[in-house]
């Protein structure tokens, strides 16, 4: 009877266990880069495809791959904003179906590479007008602006592949900044606010309230998508952390680091409570953490010290062109990772080629089992 029993315990527990690995076997299907559903949509009509391009274009904003991350991002922008959920919409779909138009290469328009600036711009244009939410006209520039985001990245991509460098969101910034050059914040038809400095000062703002500045840390990885609400950005947060656990910590991180090095510049409260301070730094950390750096500790400091110059970076632009009323925007990540992208010595030896880059568990993967294959290859010889 004991053995009986003890029999139906360890078949019951290895049940469990076997249950436990189906489950997350089939966790794993919706996390990283999904590259199987690429296979899937292969046959599938061209709207369907279409529809997974733009999704990974959305993720792309936060560095990461994955359809079902992009549609929780969808759902986020639409919570915080409809308008600003059909702009980021529209953005993607005009700057991909211009890829596609224009016969760009079909991997890079498969993997969400020609939406994200386009997404981006679109969300600029409708945060900044001062003409209101659902002004039609603005649908006009979001749509140019998309599509010309397509003509920079196909022009700076065969300049930066000399360098192995990712043109990232040259293209994005570029236009935006011209955009709001062009229009002006008194212009008849798309007429925007300026942007305010960093250090501008605000009045009767002298007491500092430390549970909006630690709230301000999670708006800092909302506002890469110009997201200023809390739900909305723990939900742009999750989307994140379905693609990588390891970019969500960066992410976090990154934009703790933002808000701790506007603290020590003074900048004014409402910067840090609204997580302006902290997405720029969060960008570049997610950057370096393990997306094109192969994640240890070394790497993990580098990318911390890679948030502090990005920081700092976007409180002195922001304050240079905040005089002109224009915006930062992701200048100072952009600027800064590019330039570490390119440093040499031992961390060099870290850096992931361009083309190789997926999500950071599995290019520490790929370098676990290359270390590994190096070391058989080592003994084999030896003997």
């Amino acid at each position: 009877m004991w053995m009986e029993t003890k029999t139906e315990e360890e078949e019951t527990r290895i049940g469990h266990a076997s249950l436990s690995r189906r489950a997350l076997k089939g966790l794993r299907l919706f996390t990283g880069d999904m590259k199987h559903l690429d296979e899937y949509m292969q046959d599938k009509y061209f709207v369907l495809q279409l529809a997974i391009w733009g999704l990974r274009g959305v993720t792309r904003v936060i560095l990461a791959n994955n359809p079902l991350s992009g549609a929780l991002i969808m759902a986020a922008l639409c919570w915080q904003s409809p308008w600003q959920g059909l702009l980021g919409s529209l953005g993607v779909l005009a700057s991909t179906l211009t890829a596609v138009i224009m016969g760009q290469d079909r991997t890079e328009v498969s993997g969400g590479h020609h939406g994200f600036n386009g997404m981006l711009v679109s969300l600029l244009m409708g945060v900044f007008s001062s003409a209101g939410d659902w002004y039609w006209w603005l649908l006009l520039p979001v749509c140019l602006g998309s599509a010309m985001c397509v003509f920079l990245y196909s022009g700076l991509s065969s300049l930066l592949d000399h360098w192995d460098l990712p043109v990232s969101v040259f293209p994005f910034n570029t236009i935006i900044l011209l955009y709001l050059l062009c229009t002006g914040s008194d212009h008849p038809y798309f007429p925007h606010h300026p942007a305010i400095p960093p250090r501008a000062l605000v009045p009767n703002d002298t007491k500092l309230n430390a549970v909006e500045v630690i709230r301000g840390i999670p708006l800092g990885v909302g506002q890469i998508f110009v997201c200023g609400a809390l739900g909305p950005s723990l939900l742009i947060l999750g989307a994140v952390l379905l693609y990588s656990p390891l970019l969500a910590i960066h992410a976090l991180l990154g934009s703790a680091v933002g808000t701790l090095a506007g603290l020590s510049m003074a900048v004014n409260h409402g910067y840090l409570y609204s997580g302006l301070s902290g997405f720029n730094g969060a960008l570049a950390c997610m950057t370096i953490g393990g997306l094109c750096f192969t994640f240890n500790w070394k790497t993990h400091l580098f990318a911390i010290a890679s948030a502090f110059i990005s920081a700092y970076v976007g409180i002195a632009l922001g304050n240079l062109l905040g005089t002109v009323g224009l915006p930062v925007s992701s200048w100072a990540a952009t600027l800064t990772t590019t330039l570490m992208l390119l440093l040499t010595g031992s961390l060099a030896a870290y850096r992931i080629p361009t083309a190789q880059v997926m999500a950071p568990e599995h290019n520490l993967r790929s370098h676990r089992h290359c270390d590994a294959g190096r070391t058989r290859e080592k003994e084999s010889t030896d003997v």
